[in-house]
């Protein structure tokens, strides 16, 4: 996929309804892509499925199918929080993260929204800057020599229009 083929990506909500088979098959699909789940993280996978059950997920996709998705949660002081941006490995590079950060900041439902990586996931951070998250702090302990790097959206602040 290269930069072109964007204008036939589709970012939606995952389907969530009272019978669980739409989200029970977009987790499928989103496992499948997942760099970590795919290869059998079975607690990476549970993550999948419980947030499509409970409407957290955003994805994105292409004619062939997801090429990512991107969770936003309200646990972190009650504001909303990235929990988790994944892009397929084929589709990296793409644009495909930043259609998923602007589809996390159009639908959140607080004034502010933030999110995290790894101080080692460069190309994570590029892609926050690129789309003008602003870091806000660091946090060591989380992953034994690797610090985790916190972000905040200007543009959720009122700090900066993009």
């Amino acid at each position: 996929m290269d930069a072109a083929d964007l204008g036939e990506l589709v970012v939606r909500r995952v389907r969530q309804s009272e019978a669980e088979a739409h989200a029970d098959a977009d987790a499928d699909a989103l496992i499948a892509i997942d760099s970590v789940a795919a290869e059998g993280d079975e607690e990476r996978a549970a993550s999948i499925r419980r947030w499509c059950r409970q409407g957290l997920v955003v994805v994105a996709e292409g004619p062939s199918g997801p090429l990512g998705y991107c969770v936003t949660e309200y646990t972190f002081f009650e504001q909303g929080f990235v929990t988790l941006l994944m892009v397929s490995p084929s589709a990296r590079g793409t644009g495909v993260g930043g259609r998923l950060l602007d589809a996390a900041v159009a639908s959140c439902a607080t004034p502010k929204l933030f999110t995290s990586t790894n101080v080692s996931n460069l190309p994570m951070q590029r892609l926050l800057q690129r789309a003008g998250w602003e870091p806000v702090g660091l946090l060591h302990g989380l992953d034994e020599g690797d610090p985790e790097l916190f972000f905040r959206c200007r543009t959720r602040t009122g700090t900066t229009d993009l």
